[in-house]
């Protein structure tokens, strides 16, 4: 008994201490760079760390991440994008660790393609994009 407690405890602080703050739901502040635009500030990060399973004639959940109407069109499963409100919109939940369901974390914690999680500066930039108009 005292060895599986151990073993929980032990999980659950690899755990903390991976997900940090966002394991509590708080999401990293947005930017503060004016006119943050997809094509100059977004599409680069996206190409980095999603278009890899979200493009092409297959994409993950039908969402295209390559270009600026796919992510404005959303996924299969409807729009990711609030414009005007990241705080709202799945995409910044997403990659922000913070939906209850880690199974739609993006990129993947343990994904074959070794993608690491956006940085706090990386989303506060997608937030700020959003919050901007999404242009």
């Amino acid at each position: 008994m005292k060895i599986t407690n151990l073993i929980i405890l032990t999980v659950a602080a690899s755990f903390a201490a991976v997900t940090g703050a966002r394991a509590e739901g708080k999401l990293p502040p947005d930017s503060s760079k004016a006119g943050v635009t997809y094509a100059t500030d977004i599409k680069p990060i996206f190409d980095a760390s999603c278009v890899k399973c979200h493009s092409g004639d297959k994409p993950k959940a039908r969402l295209h991440m390559d270009t600026l109407e796919g992510v404005l069109k959303g996924s299969k499963q409807g729009k990711i994008v609030v414009v005007g409100d990241s705080s709202n919109s799945h995409l910044v939940k997403s990659v922000a660790h913070t939906t209850p369901d880690s199974d739609g974390w993006m990129p993947p914690v343990h994904n074959k393609a070794g993608i690491k999680e956006l940085t706090p500066e990386q989303i506060g930039l997608i937030r700020a994009w959003i919050d901007q108009g999404a242009k």
